[in-house]
């Protein structure tokens, strides 16, 4: 199937752009079927803001006390009492040993 370049409107800001021949070749190679909805800066710019955490604030960490050492540390998670917890350094000696 020949491609050809199509302009589209993005649906976050609104301007045009174009979703070329080879970037369609690569979506129909993947198996997508829909086009892009979003110009690639607002895409860049959703991925950042969905994934790194920047509009999520700090995180929020919680107090625990870890299952091989017994030293007070923080988690960022809710300790629920089934599954031990380690401090940073128990955390690291598990994981080398596996």
């Amino acid at each position: 199937m020949a491609f050809a370049d199509k302009t589209l409107v993005c649906r976050d800001c609104g301007r045009e752009f174009v979703f070329t021949a080879g970037e369609q070749e690569f979506y129909e190679s993947r198996g997508l079927v829909n086009e892009p909805r979003r110009c690639p800066e607002c895409r860049q710019i959703r991925r950042k803001g969905s994934y790194s955490g920047t509009n999520q604030g700090p995180r929020e960490m919680h107090k625990a006390v870890c299952a091989a050492c017994g030293a007070e540390c923080e988690v960022p998670f809710v300790p629920r009492g089934d599954r031990p917890v380690y401090c940073d350094q128990c955390f690291a000696n598990t994981r080398t040993r596996k």
